[in-house]
């Protein structure tokens, strides 16, 4: 390879590697907050955490690789928030694992049957996001309790990030982590507490997955559901919007596989990436379109290589003070609950059931074992139903 060839590929290596960084860096808390929220131990967190980012690497080299495009794949993030609205499921941790697998196999229908995402895409988007708004307000309001009970470990992350959205917003969450990693060393200096370096040795731990209705209902439908409506289709049109035209039917058989593979070992879903693929695609990856792909497989080596951190993250997490990580995990989700709200109120028209949406998803009220984001849903559409019936106006 020349000098120049070799320059001319270090500016798309060097975006994925960006990526890769910024994506895990700054929503890992909100993963392992999700899992532990299900019932996952430390062991088995840190195991999903590890089988998430080999499959999403490994997601994203085969798709950039054969399609010379600069698609990413990343762990659906609103997922994740949405395992830790919904807590233990009946059945517990076994049952949740079987709700991944379910997860896995719905995308991987909608791989071979185009009518289930036409089915998907007439929920309305208000409904959509106004669900993923109301579950993201608890996290969203964790910094705010945490800063108000420890206020010297919470905030120096909230100030760090703060500077930084000013400053660097893309690197506002992944420098308010290592702020949090800074306080958790002060932390352990100052108890004495000592780190095993064992725990810092990545492993997987498989779980044998149990089918119960409440987990079907509660986790595996809703998380369905938000993956596809808040990342997949978004993550669709980010592409369109560089003038790439992503392959469906490839992508959802590729991260339904992935899921498929991760979801034993611990992992929820894998996804398309939305808002971190513009960091591959975009024109700051490289000048040349036909080059980007690079971004893209360099996106999934690196999302491997970090995966190795994956035993780390979870001891920051078990002996960081109370508070510190779920204020982390908050600001990390300050702008997805944002846009979910600005695009479940956006139409006047819809205002209403999205309203009741939010709040029976916000309220975190579970019924027959159900979660609040499947009858979140529910009263959303009933409330639309009742407002537009015999009206002539289309569903979505």
């Amino acid at each position: 390879m020349t000098s120049s060839a070799s320059t001319s590929l270090a500016r798309p290596i060097t975006a994925g590697i960006v990526t890769a960084l910024v994506g895990v860096t700054s929503s890992f808390a909100v993963v392992l907050t999700g899992l532990a929220a299900a019932g996952a131990t430390p062991a088995q967190a840190a195991s999903g955490l590890l089988a998430l980012c080999l499959t999403m690497g490994l997601a994203s080299i085969v798709l950039a690789w054969r399609y010379r495009m600069p698609i990413t794949v990343a762990w659906s993030t609103p997922g994740a928030a949405l395992l830790a609205a919904t807590g233990v499921v009946e059945g517990g941790w076994p049952a949740a694992v079987g709700a991944f697998l379910a997860v896995a196999g719905m995308i991987l229908l909608t791989a071979a049957w185009p009518s289930l995402g036409r089915l998907i895409a007439r929920i309305p988007p208000s409904i959509a996001q106004a669900m993923l708004a109301g579950v993201l307000l608890p996290l969203c309001l964790a910094p705010v309790g945490a800063l108000v009970a420890d206020p010297w470990a919470v905030a120096p992350v909230i100030l760090t990030w703060l500077v930084f959205v000013r400053f660097a917003p893309r690197w506002a969450v992944p420098l308010a982590f290592v702020a949090a990693s800074i306080v958790v060393t002060v932390h352990l200096a100052r108890t004495g507490e000592a780190l095993a370096v064992a725990s810092l040795i990545p492993s997987i731990e498989l779980t044998m997955p149990t089918f119960t209705w409440g987990a079907m209902i509660g986790i595996a439908l809703p998380l369905f559901l938000v993956t596809m409506a808040s990342q997949n289709v978004p993550g669709v049109a980010i592409m369109r919007s560089f003038s790439y035209d992503v392959p469906w039917r490839p992508s959802m058989l590729v991260t339904g596989l992935g899921t498929a593979l991760s979801a034993p070992a611990g992992g929820h879903a894998i996804n398309l990436a939305a808002i971190s693929a513009a960091l591959a695609a975009a024109p700051d990856a490289d000048p040349d379109p036909r080059r980007r792909w690079v971004a893209g497989v360099s996106t999934g080596v690196s999302a491997i290589v970090l995966g190795a951190l994956s035993a780390a993250f979870v001891a920051l997490v078990v002996l960081a003070p109370e508070g510190v990580i779920p204020a982390v995990a908050g600001i990390a989700l300050f702008a997805a609950f944002g846009s979910a709200i600005q695009q479940a109120i956006d139409d006047a028209g819809e205002r209403l059931p999205a309203v009741v949406t939010f709040v029976v998803a916000a309220s975190g009220v579970a019924i027959a074992g159900v979660s609040a984001a499947f009858w979140a849903l529910v009263a959303g559409l009933i409330v639309r139903f009742v407002m537009h019936a015999g009206r002539r106006r289309p569903i979505s």
